[in-house]
């Protein structure tokens, strides 16, 4: 039996009256590219299959890559990784008992911020341009 009262009530905190943090977006941000590097190394085992299977399917499945939808993807999983790794060093960092205090939560998150997109473009450059 519920209650008529307490089946009307919201969660909480609810949705709808809940002003998401800049950290809480980044901690969910966070779980999205754990999951996102998932359908990357998929790619990434359908490239090395192709691979394994000889030139004539590398050759298709590269064409495939070439493309800018593809590209685009991959950039995309680059960042993930770095954005990944890097929130995951700053949670290696206070699981060390370090930077804990509130001062340093927003200027550490502009750090991995920062790193991600920069270690991002510095891959991209080393490993499509240069």
């Amino acid at each position: 039996m519920t209650d008529t009262n307490q089946a009307k009530r919201p969660l909480s905190p609810h949705l709808t009256i809940y002003r998401p943090q800049f950290t809480s977006v980044l901690s969910i941000l966070h779980r999205i590219t754990g999951i996102a590097l998932l359908l990357a190394v998929i790619l990434i085992v359908i490239w090395f299959g192709a691979v394994a299977l000889g030139p004539y399917y590398f050759n298709r499945i590269d064409t495939v890559f070439d493309h800018i939808l593809v590209r685009l993807i991959l950039v995309s999983a680059t960042w993930a990784m770095w954005y990944h790794t890097c929130t995951g060093v700053r949670h290696l960092i206070w699981d060390a008992g370090y930077l804990l205090e509130t001062k340093w939560i927003n200027p550490t998150a502009y750090v991995v911020l920062f790193s991600s997109f920069s270690l991002t473009a510095l891959t991209v450059c080393i490993s499509w341009i240069g």
